[in-house]
């Protein structure tokens, strides 16, 4: 696309330049020039850190200005010489061609049109005039994905997560910001969550087992239609957050699999404040000492079974009665009923969300 927009303008403007100009793509390619037999030849001695400046520099006579793209430019222009004039012919190119590539790429890019989707940032009404526009296959079932990086890396993960994913006219990994990188992928109807949470998994294992890149997977759910994928990245974006506060240890979060946490999440803390004050009329959580919690926790985990969480314990069953029991006391619910572990449980999810301060999407 680049290659044949650029030619165009190269070629209206080398009458007006009496020297030779042209552009040049990532790998140091002439991929427009005003002297066709250029095209397709390499250019030596441009260093990344050249492009990644983005300032203009001057190679073998010539002056190049990168111009399309952060943190490091796409393209270079080139004018024959090292004058004040290649310099503001090459400025002047640069401003020109990154302006007409930006508008280019708003109104036929399949990527920059998937992500204004998913970003809400086009109107529902003309998301299949632009499909149609760009021969776009509206209605097959797709579903978002959301990589969020956790720690600071040198590695292009973006890159490396477009690798993952090479058929561009059915998947599409879109940059959202620094930290996150969203994936639409097109999928068979149907398909069982299980096939897309290994998926996810091999996403994670190849960031974290070749470079090193911890991150987690939110997965939203699987829509059938272009306006519905905006849906399914929030979802994404819940499942991220929800699994920030219930399940911190795992690294793909479904949004399928939130369960009541999902709830939880929804209510306004006002309300979860309000549930707290009634369910423990008595004493509230705070009341409840570490060694308590934890071993209420193991309590649920085990299924209200007194025997089988006193041997997960190491303690005797006498002793795992004894706390329960306080537990009771303190705060008149007994753990051992089911209708009061079931509140129990939920308030300690409550407690747990609203210490979390969760972000809401």
């Amino acid at each position: 696309m680049s290659n044949r927009l650029f030619q165009g303008v190269i070629h209206q403007m080398r009458d007006a330049i009496d020297r030779p100009v042209g552009v040049i793509d990532e790998t140091s390619t002439v991929i427009a020039c005003s002297e066709l037999g250029k095209i397709g030849e390499k250019t030596g001695n441009i260093s990344p850190e050249m492009m990644a400046s983005q300032e203009p520099f001057v190679v073998n006579g010539y002056t190049y200005c990168p111009f399309g793209g952060l943190p490091r430019a796409e393209y270079a222009i080139f004018v024959l010489g090292n004058d004040q004039e290649a310099a503001h012919y090459a400025a002047l190119l640069a401003v020109s061609l990154n302006s007409i590539k930006q508008y280019y790429d708003e109104k036929y890019d399949r990527g920059n049109f998937i992500k204004n989707i998913i970003l809400d940032n086009i109107l529902p009404g003309d998301i299949y005039l632009k499909a149609r526009e760009l021969h776009f296959n509206a209605d097959v079932t797709r579903v978002c994905m959301l990589i969020k990086i956790v720690a600071n890396t040198d590695v292009a993960v973006f890159d490396v997560v477009q690798n993952l994913f090479p058929d561009k006219s059915k998947d599409f990994v879109v940059n959202i910001n620094e930290d996150d990188i969203a994936i639409v992928k097109e999928i068979q109807p149907g398909i069982d969550a299980k096939d897309l949470e290994k998926l996810a998994s091999s996403i994670v294992d190849t960031l974290s087992g070749e470079f090193y890149v911890h991150c987690v997977v939110g997965i939203g759910t699987p829509v059938e239609s272009l306006k519905d994928l905006a849906r399914s990245f929030k979802e994404a974006q819940v499942a991220l957050e929800v699994g920030k506060v219930f399940d911190t240890e795992r690294s793909i979060v479904s949004y399928d699999n939130l369960g009541i946490a999902r709830l939880i999440y929804q209510l306004p803390t006002t309300l979860c404040e309000m549930f707290l004050k009634e369910v423990f009329k008595k004493g509230g959580i705070d009341s409840l000492d570490h060694e308590t919690l934890f071993t209420i926790q193991r309590f649920f985990e085990n299924n209200l079974n007194v025997s089988e969480t006193s041997r997960k314990l190491f303690v005797h069953r006498n002793t795992l009665v004894y706390r329960l029991e306080k537990i009771k006391k303190i705060t008149g619910l007994d753990p051992r009923e089911f209708e009061d572990a079931i509140v129990f449980k939920v308030a300690l999810m409550v407690k747990k969300y609203l210490s979390s301060n969760p972000t809401k999407f």
